[in-house]
């Protein structure tokens, strides 16, 4: 019996040209097509989607629906408002608009009030779609701040650099925020494609590192793969990891200390932004007062 080779759940097997596959964000680069409106979930969707869109969306869901109830309240008889009298059309719809701004969100401020059935029955079922709406963005404000993430930089280029009189693959991480990670945890893979024909097929190499894991992040943690006779990339030249359309597949597993939760980072380097024979340059000092100082604009950079 075969013994199945390993996948990482990335496949092995394609047709067509590749492109990276992790994008610089931490993404896959999958593309979902054939979904459905019962596919799609509100609550992942404003949970996952970028803070300047989820604030416009909020928004303009407050003016939609602050636009919609003015303009029910403007069918209504004049009459239905007491205070809502206006000189002109325009002027009574921005009556009618801020007293809908009024009542969804229950402020109230007794400028201008209800006294038709109508009136009464618009503004009380405004005030219950304001209450449900303000819990449901409440909560959904609550969700995508208390979501603990990590904020981990990678240096921009992988390095062979020489090690040990040897050589090594290595890159360099940092966590960029100011919350306390602790008991990181590393895994490195090799993504190769063979190719055979018309046929295409992908292999996944775990690297085994000089170190695996760490207690601790307060600096930086530069990750060290060991290019020795065991090695996958042994002997192997640029030419060779272009031809072979390799990628380095890094997942960093910590715990976050502020919200106790485990948190998760991924990121990957294609051949092309390897460089060989390089080093990193120090990224943090001691200051006159005998305390550590970490540049993280350092955390990249090359020792000329």
């Amino acid at each position: 019996m075969q013994t199945p080779s390993f996948d990482p759940g990335l496949t092995q097997q394609f047709a067509g040209p590749l492109r990276r596959i992790i994008n610089k964000d931490g993404s896959f680069n999958v593309h979902r097509n054939g979904t459905t409106w019962r596919d799609f979930h509100p609550y992942l969707h404003l949970i996952n989607m970028r803070w300047h869109g989820f604030l416009a969306l909020l928004f303009l869901g407050y003016l939609v629906v602050n636009t919609v109830f003015a303009l029910a309240y403007y069918w209504l008889t004049p009459g239905q408002l007491q205070g809502g009298a206006a000189p002109d059309v325009f002027h009574r719809f921005w009556n009618d608009f801020f007293f809908s701004a009024h009542t969804l969100t229950t402020v109230g401020y007794g400028n201008i009030a209800p006294v038709g059935l109508g009136a009464n029955f618009l503004a009380s079922l405004e005030a219950l779609v304001g209450v449900l709406g303000f819990a449901v963005a409440t909560g959904l404000l609550f969700g995508r701040v208390s979501r603990p993430s990590a904020k981990i930089g990678f240096s921009q280029n992988l390095l062979v650099s020489p090690y040990q009189d040897a050589t090594a693959l290595q890159f360099r991480v940092v966590n960029r925020r100011a919350n306390s990670l602790m008991e990181l945890e590393a895994r490195v893979l090799l993504m190769t494609v063979e190719r055979n024909g018309n046929e295409s097929r992908r292999s996944y190499t775990q690297l085994k590192l000089e170190r695996d894991r760490v207690l601790f992040l307060p600096l930086t943690w530069t990750i060290v793969h060991p290019i020795d006779a065991e090695s996958p990339l042994s002997g192997k030249t640029a030419a060779d990891l272009d031809r072979l359309q390799a990628e380095v597949l890094i997942l960093l597993k910590a715990h976050d200390d502020t919200f106790n939760q485990t948190v998760l980072a991924r990121h990957s380097y294609r051949h092309d932004e390897l460089i060989w024979g390089a080093r990193f340059a120090p990224a943090f000092a001691v200051d006159p007062q005998g305390d550590l100082v970490l540049e993280l604009r350092k955390v990249g950079e090359l020792a000329s």
